[in-house]
């Protein structure tokens, strides 16, 4: 054989050895997570840790990574005041990343047996009020504007006049903290199935008491949930409140899982939200009907679905 041929031929066997090489190392490397496909939500939607961690793993960042991933612009933690501050800061600085929206956490101490803010004790409003202006520092660090406020336990030893006057007195103090900071208080009232003995359970309860309060740091948590469960009427409640309603909350009835699964036509709902306007955030605070994998992603489908309006 020619030394030409020879050489020709070997480069041939060598180019195809390394191509052979190469062809089997892509077919046995380790396949990337699957990621569903990207939706163009109309509204800002926000889920919380855990919700996709079968998809996206124990680790919070790779949680909102995967949120982002799949459309969602905004994430809530209820949890977040008790984070430690370095991960408060890995997590604000994650969603800078992605140019996603902090939804809100839990500002205080909620009292679910026994009367605070309602039974005018000074002490536990000198409380409340210093854990407000912790969370002051915890929404700066995490780029928050909104932080939930539950006035707690009704004082049964306390007409409901004196009890309304008593929360009123305590959120004005409260908002005194927050105005300065642009940051607002958001009252969740929360319905009697779940939560015996609350005191504010309702939106037109609400709705009375922020006015009261007279203040931009002072609005509703209008969790639709709650709501259903309680009152229902949900549509006109929205209406009616609308100027005190800074923030939503969500979860079908009955078993308060992701919409498409009860009684709550959510597409209308959020069809009415959208068309009034509203640019605010929307919390996913509910659980997943189905376990798994599987499940997360029916989460985010039944999403899809009620959003197509």
């Amino acid at each position: 054989m020619e030394r030409r041929t020879f050489l020709r031929n070997s480069s041939t066997i060598g180019a195809a050895t390394i191509l052979s090489g190469t062809v089997g190392w892509a077919i046995t490397r380790p396949a990337r997570p699957f990621v569903p496909e990207k939706h163009n939500f109309k509204l800002k939607y926000a889920p919380h840790f855990g919700m996709f961690r079968y998809n996206a793993g124990d680790d919070l960042l790779d949680q909102i990574q995967f949120m982002a991933d799949v459309g969602f612009r905004a994430m809530e933690d209820n949890g977040m005041k008790d984070r430690d501050v370095s991960m408060q800061e890995k997590i604000a600085s994650k969603m800078a990343s992605l140019s996603m929206e902090m939804g809100v956490f839990v500002a205080h101490e909620i009292f679910w047996t026994e009367p605070n803010l309602t039974s005018g004790n000074k002490e536990l409003l000198e409380k409340f009020l210093k854990e407000i202006k912790e969370s002051v520092e915890v929404a700066k660090r995490v780029n928050a504007t909104w932080m939930t406020v539950v006035p707690g336990h009704v004082d049964l030893r306390k007409e409901i006049g004196y009890q309304t006057s008593n929360v009123v007195n305590a959120l004005k103090r409260a908002a005194e903290i927050l105005e300065p900071h642009n940051l607002v208080m958001v009252l969740e009232p929360l319905n009697f199935r779940d939560h015996p003995g609350l005191f504010l359970n309702k939106i037109p309860q609400a709705f009375q008491i922020c006015q009261a309060v007279n203040s931009s740091s002072c609005k509703i948590l209008d969790d639709l949930y709650h709501q259903q469960v309680h009152e229902g009427n949900l549509i006109p409640n929205i209406d009616l409140a609308w100027d005190e309603i800074a923030y939503f909350q969500m979860g079908d009835n009955p078993g308060r899982k992701e919409p498409t699964t009860g009684e709550i036509n959510y597409k209308n709902v959020f069809k009415h939200i959208h068309d009034k306007g509203y640019t605010g955030i929307l919390g996913m605070e509910h659980g997943n009907s189905k376990e798994g994998k599987e499940g997360e992603l029916a989460v985010i489908n039944a999403y899809a679905e009620v959003d197509s309006f």
